[in-house]
């Protein structure tokens, strides 16, 4: 007997010889061409793109280096005011809000049913 593997049911199946032995999707009698271009226009080769591509804005990333690496006392992940201290505490609460909950959730489910 014959198997192959089925993509709806992901086990293996059984099967004629005959689709044992072409693979999903593959078929003897199509021939190994490359499709049609489907681009309207050519696209650019890397050489062409130039050092920089087009999209690229300016480089902050030695500007943001410079100023989470000062040392002035602030925790790094408090640096950009704000909005870093709202998410902060916000993530903070809702951590002990949440150990609140699981040990509330535990003490209850350990106490004996009373009726």
């Amino acid at each position: 007997m014959y198997y192959k593997f089925s993509g709806f049911t992901q086990k293996l199946t059984g099967s004629a010889p005959a689709t044992a032995y072409n693979p999903q999707g593959l078929r003897s009698g199509l021939p190994a061409e490359s499709p049609t271009m489907i681009f309207a226009t050519p696209t650019k080769v890397v050489s062409e793109a130039g050092a920089t591509a087009e999209y690229m804005g300016a480089n902050k990333v030695p500007d943001l280096q410079k100023f989470f690496q000062t040392s002035d006392g602030i925790p790094v992940h408090l640096k950009r005011g704000y909005p870093d201290r709202l998410l902060y505490r916000t993530t903070m609460a809702l951590t002990i809000g949440g150990v609140a909950y699981c040990l509330v959730a535990l003490y209850i489910a350990a106490q004996p049913n009373r009726k």
